[in-house]
């Protein structure tokens, strides 16, 4: 990963919102989830999500297709795995085996998800 794709999807990242984005489509994994689904989810309005998902997929950190009349998005985990491989490519001196495992991931509280309104 090149220094100017990283910044791109570091910046994309540094917002609350897309960053809620994108662990909840991480959590999701692979199928995907519709952007309806995300905006009731998160608690988002459809312009704002809108908005916050063309700014991730700029940075080339979801991808979308096209399923009749809706989106699905899924998380481009290739992207943050070149962005980890990008800000560890000299860790420990130049010896990465000793930082081994990089992508594990640390226990972290639960997420605050803003509560759905009522249907």
């Amino acid at each position: 990963m090149e220094t100017k794709a990283a910044l791109k999807a570091l910046a994309a990242l540094a917002q609350d919102s897309r960053l809620a984005i994108f662990r909840h489509l991480v959590e999701v994994g692979p199928e995907g989830v519709h952007a309806g689904a995300i905006a009731e989810t998160l608690g988002l309005p459809g312009a704002t999500l809108s908005f916050h998902l063309k700014e991730l997929h700029h940075a080339e950190l979801v991808e979308s297709r096209q399923e009749g009349r809706f989106v699905r998005y899924t998380a481009n985990l290739a992207t943050v795995q070149a962005m980890v491989g990008y800000l560890t490519e000299t860790c420990c001196g130049g010896r990465p085996e000793m930082c081994m495992p990089v992508a594990t991931p640390l226990p972290l509280p639960t997420v605050k998800r803003k509560p759905t309104r009522p249907q």
